[in-house]
């Protein structure tokens, strides 16, 4: 079983992250932020990763620690299932409808963190109570992305309504990471002959 479990405890936050790479897409989230919540739900969901996720933050300052530390954790946890990484598919997209909303993910679990968000700019600032801060979705990728080790693009092709276009987004980088988890041969599929980071 690919599964890992990390912990960060900061002055700012605590969190805790579970994953196991060969699940179901179960989910057990509370961040304190039920809209992030739902959308990690998705993610987990799409991605066909069972999710553990228990974190407290200053919320009473601003959401960002919250969403940043679990993007780290996250991330990390990802990383560490990984493994070697031997046999996987190791790319992969998808293109995900959310009524007016269309983004598009690829993925390259290639030990290499890039972050590049396209086409999206927030109408609204904030979603949900106690809320999530839109900015922070980037963020919370780019987090996660330099801890996995993962390069991520992410274009929103179509959108009008927040809410559609972000758990478009969650649901699209969960498919696309849930197809290149998968293990489909031998061998790490790299000519250098490792995606491990460093």
């Amino acid at each position: 079983m690919r599964t890992a479990d990390v912990k960060r405890t900061t002055k700012e936050t605590e969190v805790e992250v579970s994953v196991n790479l060969d699940g179901s897409g179960r989910a057990k989230v509370d961040t304190g932020l039920p809209f992030f919540d739902h959308l990690l739900h998705q993610f987990a969901f799409h991605g066909r990763i069972d999710v553990e996720i228990k974190a407290r933050g200053d919320l009473e300052v601003d959401d960002h620690h919250t969403v940043e530390d679990v993007g780290i954790c996250l991330g990390k946890a990802l990383n560490e299932a990984l493994g070697d990484r031997e046999g996987i598919r190791r790319i992969a997209w998808a293109l995900v409808p959310m009524d007016e909303a269309l983004v598009e993910c690829a993925v390259d679990i290639s030990g290499r963190p890039y972050f590049v968000l396209k086409g999206y700019r927030p109408r609204r600032n904030r979603i949900g109570s106690p809320p999530l801060s839109t900015e922070n979705v980037s963020h919370f990728w780019k987090s996660f992305c330099d801890h996995a080790g993962v390069t991520m693009h992410v274009v929103v092709r179509w959108w009008d309504n927040d809410h559609h276009a972000i758990e478009a987004m969650f649901k699209a980088v969960g498919r696309a990471l849930g197809a290149a988890k998968e293990i489909v041969g031998d061998g790490v599929p790299s000519t250098k002959g490792t995606l491990r980071r460093g």
